[in-house]
């Protein structure tokens, strides 16, 4: 991960599509992709094992919801591609509605029981990409305004500009306050 870990904190399709960064792709390795579930365990399961299989799983649906984001947060129509390779993804590991009582109360949990590790984390994220792309806020979806930065957010006030101002607002200003104080040439 990078050195001020992953953007999180976003709707979970736009965390996924911030996995790849300036710097580099943050999900290349099992291990990786395990940092980042961590970081996502109240969203999403976290499966015992975890192959590279699985991780191309996961980032191939994150090209295809990148792809989609990219177009649909500016009105514009997604590629028919990417929005049927989200459609395939939530199919391969369908999720169902498990009821159980807890002692007092009928509880309901979603879960994904068919398929293996990858395609139930890529079905849960491509669930996730299906419920932004859908939803009208998406476009509101914003690129972060530093030079360097790719992420992409989506801001809860409207003169948000910067996607985290830890990361990059700070910094941001720094180099405003430095370009407006340093000695002339």
């Amino acid at each position: 991960m990078s050195e001020l870990g992953p953007l999180t904190g976003e709707p979970l399709a736009l965390d996924l599509v911030n996995t790849r960064t300036a710097g580099g792709d943050l999900l290349t390795t099992p291990a990786e992709l395990r940092a980042w579930l961590r970081l996502q365990a109240d969203r999403l399961p976290l499966p015992e094992v975890l192959t590279e299989a699985d991780v191309i799983a996961v980032r191939r649906v994150r090209e295809h919801v990148a792809r989609a984001l990219d177009r649909a947060r500016r009105g514009d129509e997604p590629l028919a591609a990417d929005l049927g390779a989200l459609n395939r993804a939530q199919r391969a590991a369908p999720a169902v509605t498990e009821l159980s009582w807890n002692g007092q109360a009928v509880t309901a949990a979603r879960r994904r029981v068919t398929g293996s590790a990858g395609e139930r984390l890529a079905a849960w994220l491509a669930e996730a990409a299906a419920e932004l792309l859908a939803d009208p806020a998406v476009t509101r979806v914003r690129e972060c305004e530093a030079d360097d930065c790719v992420m992409v957010f989506l801001p809860a006030h409207p003169r948000r500009r910067w996607c985290s101002a830890a990361r990059c607002g700070n910094r941001v200003r720094v180099a405003r306050h430095y370009q407006r104080h340093k000695p002339p040439a």
